[in-house]
């Protein structure tokens, strides 16, 4: 293991199930290559393994945060004071991520994001992109699974659930992982793309040096800061009509058309062609006007559905 992988500093609070957790989270951090040292200043950040059962308890746990936050600066909380986020936001609003007990997942994914593994080529049985049934140059990123919708044509909240989005630092953290493993195009996919995020009230997740919400308006310039590429070069799958005035205000404002596959709007239906990447053919948006589009999207082509049909046939 070389000297310069990651070192996390680790401190457990509170009962014999909340160390249990600790060995849990020390477990899988040594199995991805993170050291594990005994002082602030070897490692890189701190994880606390917090309690909040009594008063005392949950005036050791704060103790314990600031004094790692002072002799270190980077920390992670996670336990059961961790169940009152907010409580630990006011006393020390810098802390990197906060998680309850027993949320493995949320730990790992805060570590990965402000340390990223190490990837020894030689050691590693796996590649740091996972196994891909994908060529190289490119990979489907999954946002969410399910839908809240229960359109009478439609089997999939049956059979995946509803809506489950996934937090935007985790999401953003696969993605930086597959673009450091040669991924030069990001395929964002899911049941319900334009819904994401609203199951978790677009919740703020920490990502590198400030906050992100769970959100589309938010997610693409965090892909698009990764991939290297313009916003406008984003491609997404399928969008419902309540959700896309939104979407499409925002990248007005931000000058940024997508370019991804066609989408249109009829009569609250969206219609998919599924083989023809030009700009959106948009017949009636919810909530907007053909005038209003064409004011804050020049760029922006028009077309009722016989013409767009006519257009994805002949591959204009």
């Amino acid at each position: 293991m070389s000297r310069r992988d990651p070192a996390i500093g680790f401190i457990s609070l509170g009962c014999p199930k909340a160390l249990v957790d600790s060995e849990r989270i020390l477990t899988q951090l040594r199995v991805e290559g993170y050291r594990i040292v005994n002082n602030y200043e070897k490692a890189d950040a701190v994880v606390v393994n917090t309690c909040g059962f009594i008063e005392s308890a949950v005036q050791e746990s704060l103790d314990a945060i600031g004094e790692a936050l002072h002799e270190n600066g980077k920390v992670i909380v996670t336990g059961c004071l961790g169940k009152r986020a907010d409580l630990i936001r006011e006393a020390y609003p810098e802390v990197q991520a906060i998680s309850g007990p027993q949320d493995y997942a949320s730990v790992m994914h805060a570590v990965h994001a402000l340390l990223p593994p190490r990837h020894d080529p030689l050691l590693d049985l796996l590649p740091p992109t996972g196994i891909k049934l994908t060529p190289r140059h490119y990979a489907y990123l999954k946002i969410s699974e399910g839908c809240n919708h229960r359109c009478s044509f439609c089997i999939i909240p049956s059979l995946r659930g509803d809506l489950a989005s996934r937090p935007v630092d985790a999401v953003l953290a696969e993605a930086e992982a597959l673009v450091r493993g040669g991924v030069q195009e990001l395929l964002v996919i899911s049941q319900d793309t334009s819904a994401y995020g609203v199951d978790l009230r677009y919740a703020e997740r920490p990502w590198r040096d400030r906050s992100v919400r769970t959100r589309m308006t938010e997610l693409t310039p965090g892909l698009s800061d990764i991939v290297k590429a313009p916003a406008d070069q984003s491609q997404f799958d399928v969008w419902d009509p309540a959700n896309v005035s939104p979407l499409v205000a925002y990248l007005a404002t931000e000058g940024c058309p997508l370019t991804g596959r066609v989408f249109y709007v009829q009569g609250g239906t969206v219609r998919n062609f599924q083989n023809w990447t030009m700009t959106e053919a948009i017949d009636r948006p919810s909530r907007w006007t053909i005038e209003e589009l064409e004011q804050e999207m020049p760029k922006l082509f028009l077309a009722d559905p016989s013409e767009a049909a006519k257009a994805a046939d002949t591959n204009r």
